[in-house]
C-alpha cells in the first residue's frame, strides 16, 4: 500500500508485466489475490456445531433476528465441547441468515463457548438471496423425530413416578402437631378493658 504513492510508466495490456502489482498504483487480479484482512473484521459468521451448547444467547441479544434456532432437550449428557462445557441440547435447526445481519458482533461477544465467529470472507454476493441463509445443524429429520420422541417419553416417565399427593388436605390440629413433633402454639391472653359506670356530674359550687 505505500507503493500506491508512486504511478507506475504506462505498460500496453499485451506486456508481461502488466499483470504484476510491483509498485504503483495499479489493482489486483482479484479472487485471485485479496487485500489483506485486520483479524478483528466483522464479516460473515459461522459456527462450529460441535461446541454449540445450544443456549440460544445469540438469538436472544441479536437486533435483527437474523439466527433461528429450535433446541431439542436430551434426557441425558450428549458430549461435551472443546473447552469441556456439557452438552444437554440437540440443535434441531440453527441457521443464519447473513442477507439480515448487520455485522455488530453482539452474537460472538456473548457465545459461552466462543463457537459463533466471524470469519475473514467478506464476498459472499450470490444471486439469489436465499443463498444467504447458512444452515450450521446436522441432524436429519428421521434424528429429530426419535430425539423429540426420547424427550417426550422422558417427561411421562417423570410425570408417573411423582408422589399422589392428597386432595384434602389434614386439618393442622394441636394433636397432630405434637404427633408430627411440632410445638404448639401458646395460648394468647384474653384482654376485657373494665367499663367504670358512669357517676355523677361535678358541681360548680
Amino acid at each position: 500500500m505505500l507503493k500506491a504513492r508512486k504511478s507506475r510508466k504506462p505498460v500496453i495490456v499485451t506486456d508481461d508485466l502488466y499483470f504484476q502489482s510491483t509498485e504503483g498504483i495499479n489493482t489486483i487480479q482479484y479472487p485471485y489475490e485479496m487485500q489483506p484482512v485486520p483479524d478483528t473484521g466483522r464479516y460473515r459468521l459461522h459456527n462450529e456445531i460441535d461446541d454449540c451448547i445450544v443456549c440460544d444467547k445469540c438469538a436472544k441479544i441479536c437486533p435483527v433476528n437474523c439466527i433461528t434456532i429450535e433446541p431439542i432437550k436430551a434426557v441425558e449428557e450428549i458430549g461435551k465441547t472443546s473447552d469441556g462445557t456439557s452438552k444437554r441440547i440437540y440443535a434441531a435447526k440453527f441457521d443464519i441468515d447473513m442477507g439480515k445481519c448487520c455485522f455488530c458482533g453482539l452474537c460472538t461477544t456473548v457465545c459461552p463457548t466462543e463457537c459463533l465467529t466471524m470469519t475473514k470472507v467478506y464476498d459472499f454476493s450470490v444471486f439469489d438471496i436465499r443463498e444467504h441463509n447458512y444452515v450450521f445443524a446436522e441432524m436429519t429429520e428421521a434424528e429429530i423425530a426419535e430425539k423429540k420422541r426420547l424427550y417426550e417419553e422422558h417427561q411421562k416417565n417423570k410425570a408417573a413416578a411423582k408422589p399422589v399427593v392428597a386432595s384434602e388436605p389434614i386439618a393442622a390440629t394441636e394433636e397432630n402437631k405434637e404427633a408430627a413433633g411440632e410445638a404448639p402454639k401458646a395460648a394468647r391472653p384474653v384482654f376485657r378493658p373494665k367499663i367504670k359506670p358512669a357517676g355523677p356530674p361535678p358541681s360548680n359550687g
